[in-house]
């Protein structure tokens, strides 16, 4: 529940972000209420107006074609070994003696990071390149989102994924977490859930490598 120190210095700072990433966006905040609840919670609806030409459909990869990941792997994991750590659960008891707690901080700062990244940049790189074919990768992890992806595909083509980047450290704990008991996040199988993850794109071989 929220606490008055919350109330008067966390939440601010939450609606200031909100307003600094949506006019990093280059969008206005219209409307809005608010109400009284137990919990810190923000959230809107995105709408825009464009032109058919403008939008990258999701369902026109070709054989051939190079799929890019703009974002690493492991937003869920970082963000629970952090709070494992911080508030000394019995899950930090197993993980403390396979990461170490630098390497949690480097981690989660490095997730914060990618999480607070608009995915702008990439969106607009995906246009210049000309890409065939694009979603997001978030609640459903890799594997979900690019399942979905494949299956809405026009043309008769199958989705080969044989790279996962993952932030620093994350593969090694994972794999060790499971064979200690610990929580399987399945972050090795491409299904762990992903917070603001990145754009997963379908690119022509020469047009990937220009993005």
């Amino acid at each position: 529940a929220v606490v008055s120190t919350q109330s008067t210095g966390v939440i601010p700072m939450i609606l200031e972000g909100f307003r600094d990433l949506a006019k990093e966006a280059g969008v206005s905040i219209n409307g809005g209420q608010t109400v009284v609840n137990p919990w810190m919670i923000i959230g809107g609806v995105a709408t825009s107006v464009c032109t058919q030409k403008e939008i990258i459909m999701p369902n026109q990869a070709v054989a051939g074609d190079k799929i890019v990941l703009t974002k690493p792997l492991g937003t869920q994991v970082a963000v629970n070994l952090h709070q494992w750590m911080s508030l000394g659960t019995p899950s930090w008891n197993i993980a403390k003696d396979l990461i170490s707690v630098e390497d949690v901080i480097k981690g989660y700062d490095d997730a914060t990071i990618s999480m607070t990244t608009l995915n702008l940049a990439a969106a607009r790189l995906m246009h210049k390149h000309g890409a065939h074919a694009a979603t997001d990768v978030t609640g459903f992890g890799l594997l979900g989102h690019s399942r979905n992806l494949a299956e809405f595909q026009t043309a008769d083509v199958d989705f080969s994924i044989h790279t996962l980047p993952i932030f620093a450290h994350f593969t090694e704990v994972c794999k060790q977490l499971i064979e200690k008991g610990g929580r399987n996040f399945r972050l090795l199988q491409g299904l762990s859930s992903e917070t603001s993850g990145g754009l997963l794109i379908c690119l022509s071989a020469d047009n990937a490598e220009k993005f």
